[in-house]
């Protein structure tokens, strides 16, 4: 999600916390629109990260390092001129706004005290770092707006600085019980639209949360809320700026299917039952969840192209699978034929010439049946007619018998490889994928390159009571857990009927508890194609009940006996251990 103004506000509590009292020692600006301060504190020295960058524009605490032009940029040598060696006064935060005013205290030239002010306007595409003098004069910014590019302010050295308030919105952390009732019974639209449109800092995910905790509908129109509801909505603002002003935040990653959803500085009662992951800190929290981020969204660009490959030939295999499907419906009628054969050697005769049909009594059934004729040939060539039609349909039949079998696998095959490309983590578990690819013909190996070494390893967790989970990332892997791993006596655990990984629970000849049985099986439903169901239908038996046919496609096994449960895709119980 987008930095809201609750995220703002904890920022603002937690850099005023690190950064009060502390002296900048270096200015960089690595990108075209970031900064990068590095301040000396009583307790060490930090860096603070700014970036006005229209797609992911932040401020957050920084352990990391960047490296910068030989050449800095006038914006920052400015800062350096005026700020090296400043005296951070304090952070704060204008309202909910999403905006941050640093001040510092430095000596001018003439050697006196003198204050200037960073601020940094965390507002998407607007987005913008801006230096001002005491005055509150525009000294530079990182983005020159002039009047040709907005109407609303130039941001210009010279113009005097100020906040647009074009929205209109009303500050939560001020407003009254009956400024509240009177802007959300004004509102025809939705409650939770309402709310984050008329309130400043509120995004939408924190309107729902709101409409949550009070037991209201948010798709409500709010010129209908009973008084009662909208009192019940007033309280939850109240909390929530109750919270802000003692700095109460409680930053907490939301997880969807192992993915990093959205991020808050507030607990989200609305998430609860979702995995979450708390932090101290709103910048490690901010770090972690980007890094987390960007990396789910470098490995879906890097296997795009496996995953087109796999996807044309799902494709063709799906269109050829309908195809026979439809040719062996056609193959039903070939004992009909044959009947019918037989029927016109027995009863031919009673034909007379150019008869186009002719009624005979199947001695099978004893029901007289009407066969359609060739006026053109003799009830005998008409009988052999029939058989050759029949033969011909028979061997259609045989052979579809086995091709509607090797395409069907191949289809099973295909959604499993697209299963392990959904839950690929980095870039050595696209390389076992591709080998796989490699090996059942769908991609060619380059003459000048070698079989890789796999590096990639399976997912492993480990229960309360320290029974060991294995989860695998793709069908090689799957093999080598299932047959090369697993002891006989190990459980084995598999969604049915749709693709997903091979999950083993180690025994190592302990007593396996029920609960342990759900945590295994829940690891394979969530690692599954039905991973976005509320229930998922698990197989599951002990290793030596699977077997994997001669000649069969990675990852494909039988069973003959098996127990079965119903689970939810839910890992938050487990532990994956690194």
């Amino acid at each position: 999600m987008a930095f809201d103004g609750i995220t703002v506000a904890a920022l603002c509590c937690e850099l005023n916390n690190v950064l009060k009292d502390g002296r900048v020692n270096k200015i960089a600006q690595p990108e075209q629109d970031e900064l990068l301060f590095t301040v000396k504190t009583l307790s060490g020295q930090v860096r603070v990260l700014m970036s006005a960058s229209a797609t992911l524009p932040l401020i957050y605490l920084t352990d990391a390092n960047k490296p910068s032009p030989t050449t800095a940029p006038a914006f920052c040598m400015l800062l350096r001129k005026h700020l090296t060696g400043a005296r951070i006064l304090s952070v704060t935060q204008p309202g909910l706004e999403r905006v941050l005013h640093i001040d510092m205290e430095h000596r001018d030239e003439m050697g006196d005290l003198c204050t200037k002010r960073i601020i940094i306007e965390i507002m998407g595409k607007h987005s913008n770092i801006i230096f001002t003098d005491s005055e509150g004069v525009i000294l530079d910014s990182i983005k020159h707006i002039s009047a040709a590019v907005s109407s609303v302010r130039e941001v210009l050295p010279g113009r005097d600085y100020f906040l647009p308030e074009t929205t209109n919105k009303d500050d939560p952390l001020t407003i009254t019980g009956d400024r509240f009732a009177e802007i959300i019974r004004s509102k025809a639209m939705p409650v939770f639209k309402a709310l984050y449109m008329s309130l400043t800092g509120i995004s939408p995910m924190y309107a729902q949360e709101i409409c949550y905790e009070a037991g209201v509908d948010s798709d409500i129109p709010g010129n209908s809320l009973e008084d009662e509801q909208i009192k019940g909505l007033h309280n939850c603002i109240t909390g929530i700026a109750e919270h802000i002003r003692a700095g109460e935040f409680s930053p907490e990653i939301v997880y969807e299917n192992g993915m990093p959803a959205e991020f808050c500085a507030l607990h989200l009662k609305s998430y609860e039952g979702c995995e979450t992951r708390s932090y101290e800190s709103i910048s490690r929290l901010l770090t972690d969840y980007y890094a987390e981020k960007n990396a789910y969204v470098n490995i879906r660009q890097r296997s795009s192209e496996l995953r087109h490959i796999v996807n044309t030939a799902l494709e063709r295999n799906v269109k050829k699978y309908d195809l026979q499907c439809k040719q062996m419906k056609d193959t039903e009628k070939r004992d009909k034929y044959k009947v019918w054969g037989e029927l016109l050697n027995a009863y031919g005769y009673s034909a007379k010439p150019g008869d186009k049909s002719i009624t005979i009594n199947n001695y099978y059934t004893g029901e007289d049946e009407t066969i359609p004729l060739d006026e053109t040939l003799t009830p005998a060539q008409n009988a052999q007619k029939y058989y050759d039609r029949y033969n011909k349909l028979k061997r259609t039949y045989e052979a579809l018998s086995t091709l509607t079998v090797e395409v069907s696998m191949e289809i099973e095959h295909l959604e499993s490889v697209l299963n392990s490309l959904d839950i690929a983590k980095n870039e050595d578990d696209l390389i076992q994928i591709r080998e796989e690819l490699i090996e059942s013909g769908l991609i060619k190996r380059k003459m000048s390159s070698k079989k890789v070494k796999i590096v990639s390893k399976p997912f492993h967790y480990v229960t309360e009571d320290g029974f060991h989970i294995y989860v695998g990332k793709n069908n090689l892997q799957n093999d080598e857990l299932t047959f090369k791993f697993a002891n006989g006596s190990d459980w084995w655990f598999h969604s049915k009927k749709i693709p997903g990984s091979h999950v083993i629970l180690k025994r190592e000849g302990r007593e396996v508890p029920d609960h342990v049985f759900e945590l295994a099986a829940a690891a394979a439903a969530y690692y599954s194609k039905g991973a976005d169901q509320d229930k998922v239908e698990i197989d599951y038996v002990e290793r030596r009940e699977v077997k994997k046919p001669s000649g069969a496609k990675p990852g494909f096994v039988v069973y003959y006996t098996n127990y079965s449960m119903a689970i939810a895709p839910d890992i938050s119980k487990l532990t994956l251990v690194q």
